[in-house]
């Protein structure tokens, strides 16, 4: 990894790490809640994506480090709460997507965060059970 990747992701996080906190709290935000791989406790985290018909659609921005990613690939049984209300769904790590493509369909705030910050995009499609 180089340094300059090593220092965007430092960076992004030390800042989601400050702002994630309120951003959950928003009842509109879009949230993924997924498991801890080692607690099993519930994990939130604001995302910003689509609902497209019996799917919800995101990309992360730092890939397999995102820790969200990580308790997916543990556990894949997630929910989002999407516009106040909370759906489960099973996640799936889609990484034959094209990340930027997908953005493009995303909303635009997120997405410029994501490819400003990103440094190993991530598709993430949430097949929806309800």
């Amino acid at each position: 990894m180089s340094r300059l990747t090593d220092l965007r992701f430092r960076a992004a996080t030390s800042f989601q790490r400050r702002i994630n906190p309120l951003l959950r709290r928003l009842p509109l935000q879009t949230v993924l809640e997924t498991r801890g791989r080692v607690s099993g406790l519930p994990r939130h985290t604001p995302v910003g994506g689509r609902r497209v018909g019996d799917s919800f659609w995101l990309v992360s921005e730092f890939g397999e480090r995102s820790q969200y990613v990580r308790n997916i690939k543990a556990d894949p049984r997630v929910r989002v709460r999407v516009r106040g209300r909370w759906h489960t769904g099973t996640a799936h790590l889609v990484p034959d997507d094209d990340p930027v493509a997908r953005l493009r369909q995303l909303p635009t705030f997120n997405g410029l965060g994501v490819r400003a910050f990103g440094t190993n995009l991530l598709t993430v499609r949430v097949d929806l059970a309800d």
